[in-house]
């Protein structure tokens, strides 16, 4: 009969021997259909009866000892910026569809764009022996943390670039991100622009605003001066610099870039709350395309960041990095204009 003391003794945890004398094979072909990274070397019809098996009996890896086998942890560090930010989703989302067929765990944290953060954090996850790094949260400060990083596990740069180091970047083309959103203004015949810029030590937000400027001085725009840029890339900053525009500036323009989604948010608040209607006095685009741009009134004209790409490709280099090919090239995407209401020609 079975006792209280019984139910509440831990149950013994089941080995891989277990596993093997139930199904009546020997323990190392066991452990090659368990383990994703060898389970093609076992038999399709076998392997599915190891697996029922294995999770009958309970059986769980036991990923220490796999690790002191292997010198792998089966996890990576994934650091990102700002994870309320919804344009960090989707690049999380592509880096966790590739490297999950592979049995890794992305191990993921934030710095609040705080670059003594991160290197905090990646002196932490290197402690915790991490297979690799993928920095999400670079700022031109951070490149001699990260490749002193590089040096001691694979180490990928992804989502915003880094110049000058010699560690796999994947990026998308602000540069040309820019240069479409001058081109679509001066298209439309707008004449008197201005930015919002990001924080410049950013490489996004430096590359966007040299890709406008070069394109609105040889389309003859005259750009606004704004004094300053955004310390962080966000709805209030979008706010205050929108405010800047529309009460310091000599003129005021027909449209305006802000270099990214949150801030034209923010630029929407302000353009309203000074009494002015967009798009009828005052033209907005933004960058990134992120979830529910299009359903702001007007619908946000802005340039589509392919943030899945970036990610499913920063894990592809990664793993590519793991498996110590010689030569990994970096990644470079083109994005592409959406345009909604929220831009049409100047009164």
């Amino acid at each position: 009969m079975t006792t209280r003391a019984d139910l509440m003794r831990p149950r013994k945890r089941a080995t891989l021997a277990d596993v093997a004398s139930e199904v009546g094979l020997s323990p190392s072909t066991v452990s090659r259909a368990l383990d994703p990274s060898r389970a093609a070397m076992v038999n399709s019809l076998t392997r599915e009866r190891i697996v029922t098996a294995a999770e009958r009996l309970g059986y769980r890896p036991d990923v220490q000892a796999r690790s002191l086998m292997t010198g792998r942890t089966q996890t990576i560090a994934v650091i990102a910026a700002d994870l309320g930010n919804t344009w960090v989703t989707p690049i999380l989302h592509g880096i966790a569809s590739r490297v999950s067929v592979e049995g890794i765990v992305p191990v993921i944290a934030e710095t609040n764009d705080d670059s003594t953060v991160l290197t905090h954090l990646i002196d932490h996850m290197l402690s915790r022996r991490v297979d690799a790094l993928i920095v999400l949260a670079a700022r031109r400060q951070d490149a001699d943390v990260i490749s002193s990083a590089a040096r001691i596990v694979p180490t990928v740069v992804a989502a915003r670039g880094l110049v000058d180091i010699d560690v796999p970047v994947v990026a998308v083309d602000d540069r040309l991100g820019g240069q479409i959103v001058a081109e679509h203004f001066a298209d439309l015949g707008h004449r008197v622009v201005a930015q919002i810029k990001g924080p410049l030590d950013v490489s996004n937000f430096s590359l966007r605003t040299e890709g406008f400027s070069e394109v609105a001085e040889r389309r003859r725009l005259r750009q606004l001066p704004v004094l300053g840029e955004a310390a962080v890339p966000t709805e209030e900053e979008g706010h205050r610099l929108m405010s800047q525009i529309l009460t310091e500036a000599d003129d005021r323009p027909t449209a305006v870039f802000a270099q990214n989604d949150p801030m034209a948010v923010g630029a929407f608040m302000a353009v309203r709350e000074h009494g002015l209607r967009i798009p009828e006095d005052i033209s907005i685009a933004g960058t990134n395309d992120m979830p529910l741009t299009a359903l702001l009134d007007p619908g946000l004209t802005t340039v589509h960041y392919p943030g899945w790409e970036v990610g499913y490709a920063a894990a592809s280099l990664t793993l590519r990095l793991l498996d110590r090919v010689e030569h990994v090239e970096s990644v470079c995407l083109d994005p592409d204009l959406v345009p909604r209401a929220s831009t049409a020609p100047p009164p």
